[in-house]
């Protein structure tokens, strides 16, 4: 509808809030969009004209736009974690902990303050446009992608400044620092059979992209091994996981001698619901884990598990965050996985 039509209906245009809302409406991505607004020399007249026409009719100022932190430095780095796929996990799991930690002391090293976001995407879809559009940081980095990989495509293109810890894929636009979750999973898989396991079982949410590429590489070890394998949806929330464990491990005693973990957390709590049981490991289960936390050496008996090298991957983030903010347009960084050899395997 035209600006001149919506006055004489009586009816006001619907007021876009986000650089996507407005791609939608123009049938263009959102980079192109970011383009155009900034008046960039790629995109053609024809199409910024429309751009534009649109962000007149719909209420959308440019200066509403995330572009405009690049020339307003506040000196504080913003870090989302987006809880789409488990809304009960806490900030205090050990694996977000670890990795703040990290983050923080890289961040302070570089003359940046951090700004802690937990979201919770069904009850605020826009939070990836509104924390960047805020004005309150420089830069973003995401830790996870939850269920979220669509609206961060769409930011990443027209948003430099944002790098996102999680799996890489072939074809993604955004930036992602990580280590390779389905060259782990085989290496936890291959660990499994090799220390005796004729029955394996996954403990983890596989709707997440890095757990179901983990689940992924044990499921094409077993395959190729020809040890039957299944997963166990298990979630992270502190209220949930130990009783989603004692229910799998009701199910599956006496048919499953092999556990591959998702995360380290799941593992340890799988080890103390064991314990619980009387259930022996590794001479009657074998157990694998995910991340290598400090806490997986100190457990009863020690836990074998898939290290991804949580300190250089904080290092990692913030390197490319900071080339970004430079104005460079970097490549993800994906580092390999290895295999910690203890007790539980």
């Amino acid at each position: 509808m035209a600006e001149s039509d919506a006055q004489s209906s009586g009816t006001a245009p619907k007021r876009i809030r986000t650089i996507t809302d407005l791609a939608k409406i123009a049938g263009v991505s959102p980079g192109t969009v970011s383009r155009a607004l900034s008046g960039n020399s790629l995109v053609n007249n024809k199409t910024r004209e429309k751009i534009e026409a649109i962000a007149r009719e719909h209420g959308f100022r440019p200066n509403q736009m995330a572009s405009k932190l690049r020339m307003q430095k506040t000196g504080v780095i913003g870090v989302a974690i987006p809880l789409g796929h488990d809304v009960r996990q806490q900030i205090s799991d050990s694996f977000f902990i670890t990795l703040l930690g990290y983050l923080a002391d890289e961040l302070t090293e570089k003359g940046y303050d951090l700004m802690l976001r937990r979201v919770i995407p069904a009850q605020d879809e826009d939070w990836l446009d509104r924390f960047i559009g805020s004005g309150m940081v420089d830069g973003v980095i995401v830790v996870g992608q939850s269920d979220q990989f669509d609206r961060i495509e769409d930011v990443a293109d027209g948003y430099l400044p944002m790098v996102v810890w999680g799996n890489h894929q072939e074809g993604q636009r955004h930036c992602v620092v990580g280590a390779d979750n389905r060259l782990g999973g085989k290496l936890a898989a291959e660990r499994l059979i090799a220390s005796g396991a004729k029955s394996l079982a996954f403990l983890g949410d596989t709707e997440p992209i890095e757990f179901a590429a983990r689940y992924a590489g044990a499921r094409e070890v077993a395959a190729r091994m020809g040890v039957p394998i299944r997963a166990l949806p298990t979630h992270l929330s502190p209220e949930r996981t130990g009783k989603e464990i004692a229910e799998h491990l009701q199910e599956i005693e006496g048919k499953v001698d092999g556990i591959f973990a998702a995360t380290d957390t799941i593992a340890v709590t799988c080890l103390r619901e064991l314990r619980k049981r009387g259930i022996e490991v590794p001479g009657q289960l074998r157990i694998v884990g995910f991340d290598d936390l400090p806490i997986s050496s100190q457990t009863v008996p020690p836990l074998t598990t898939v290290r991804q090298d949580i300190a250089a991957g904080a290092k990692g983030l913030v390197d490319l965050l900071l080339r970004r903010l430079a104005g460079e347009d970097t490549e993800s960084l994906v580092r390999p996985p290895h295999l910690i050899i203890r007790e539980t395997a």
